[in-house]
């Protein structure tokens, strides 16, 4: 597989270069691209790169036998295979898979302290295992979030230069309208990702044979591996029970009321049979879970009705292929976006945000009159984000910008599959845009 050039890149390359820079935890789903990263970072700015993974050689798991310093480890990797070599000040040490093997987050302290290497771990599912690591690595790491690919990164492997995104930006900051060639390029490129999702094997596998060849049963493996992770790393809580919440997503994203119900997972089901799955399946970084709010006012956090919240898939290319066979062939062949409901956008959408850092937040009013996607914030403002199948009008978003009880909301923003506009105080633009939406707030004048 070609290496593909991803955000984290540039975020090791800083890491690096802080003199009192700390171990390093990336996390991340499975196959997400964070071993190829680290190894890409390590073969360019080290002389030594001493890598261990405690699946495939739990061996190492003895290393920590007499005791967590820096140098009994050392000396313990050393005595199991002599070939790995350690230079001062210019080795980096990678602990892969530690998921395998929490303990060994307390001798992050000692390497710390110790300061003769570098230390990055990594794992999937590591959220799952995160609270003991953390507790036992307190003070003493540096955590990093990796996801898949965002739309960005996809751009980059297709060729298109930081200029191309540069411009795209200073369109939506100028509500400049795209040409009908570039609309229809970036459309084109925007279904081709959607289609894909973000893991750079199934991108590296498109990009190499030019076609979707092969990228359904690579995602339908990608599916099984993450089915497996959950009968295997559920300490605790029923297996099976996760597996049916993890599986009733999709279709509960197809329904018009797209809020969670446990009574679709299992008939007669509610929330008490089925504690703790959500949060484990969030905490495995499979899905995204966005709140609703009580009232859309600011603050957003602590405005939370705990009992209502929606759920999405964390890779809208891995939500494409659970989809029946029908929906695929009207997909890949007709490219329908719409199918589902509008729940590909809204999937995609609650997926980039996520990736440029935003909390996910809806509001629905109990009588329905009222419905809102999403909301992110700006300095002193709350602004609905909304995300149409269709070019239609927005009912909800006027109400809730001309109406006298939501005072915090003065502008609105919509992605749909059209152009770039403005109309009153709503910003539309088109979907392929939403990965630049952190950029656009800290640089536009329109909402101050």
């Amino acid at each position: 597989m070609g290496y593909l050039t991803r955000k984290a890149d540039s975020f090791l390359i800083e890491w690096k270069n802080n003199a009192d820079r700390y171990p390093l935890i990336i996390k991340g789903a499975r196959q997400v691209g964070k071993t190829e990263t680290i190894r890409k970072f390590a073969k360019e700015n080290y002389k030594s790169l001493v890598e261990i993974n405690f699946i495939t050689e739990p061996m190492y798991k003895a290393i920590i036998e007499e005791g967590f310093s820096a140098d009994s480890i050392v000396k313990l990797i050393s005595r199991i295979d002599p070939s790995k070599h350690f230079e001062q000040n210019n080795t980096l040490i990678f602990f892969d898979e530690i998921q395998d093997f929490p303990e060994i987050a307390t001798a992050l302290k000692f390497f710390k302290e110790d300061g003769k290497y570098d230390v990055i771990c990594s794992g999937s599912l590591l959220g799952v295992q995160y609270n003991r690591i953390a507790s036992i690595s307190v003070g003493y790491k540096t955590d990093y979030q990796m996801f898949s690919m965002d739309f960005e990164e996809f751009l980059w492997a297709k060729g298109y230069s930081e200029d191309v995104i540069s411009d795209m930006l200073k369109h939506m900051l100028e509500v400049k309208p795209f040409t009908e060639l570039e609309q229809n390029i970036f459309s084109n490129l925007f279904l081709e990702y959607c289609i894909l999702g973000g893991m750079p094997a199934i991108i590296d596998n498109y990009i190499k044979k030019g076609t979707f060849e092969g990228s359904l049963e690579l995602q339908h493996q990608l599916l099984t591996d993450y089915e497996n992770d959950i009968v295997k790393y559920a300490e605790g809580l029923d297996k099976a029970k996760i597996l049916s919440v993890y599986r009733s997503i999709p279709a509960q994203l197809a329904r018009k009321n797209k809020k969670f119900q446990y009574s679709k997972v299992a008939k007669g089901g509610r929330s008490k049979d089925y504690m703790g799955c959500i949060e484990w399946l969030k905490d495995a970084g499979l899905i995204n879970v966005c709140n609703c709010l009580e009232f859309p006012e600011l603050p957003l956090k602590g405005n939370i009705d705990e009992n209502k919240y929606k759920v999405y898939i964390s890779d809208t290319g891995l939500l494409v292929a659970s989809l029946d066979d029908e929906s695929q062939i009207d997909l890949r062949a007709n490219k329908n976006m719409g199918i589902y409901k509008g729940a590909l956008y809204e999937n995609f959408a609650a997926e980039a945000l996520v990736k440029q850092g935003y909390g996910l937040y809806y509001y629905s009013k109990d009588n329905s009159t009222l419905e809102e996607d999403f909301f992110i914030r700006s300095a002193n403002e709350l602004i609905p984000v909304e995300v149409k199948a269709n070019t239609n009008q927005s009912k909800s978003m006027n109400q809730l910008i001309n109406g006298k009880s939501y005072k915090d909301i003065k502008h609105g923003i919509k992605f749909t599959t059209g152009n770039i506009g403005m109309s009153g105080n709503i910003v539309t633009m088109p979907y392929f845009c939403t990965f630049l939406l952190r950029r656009y707030m800290e640089k536009q004048k329109i909402f101050e």
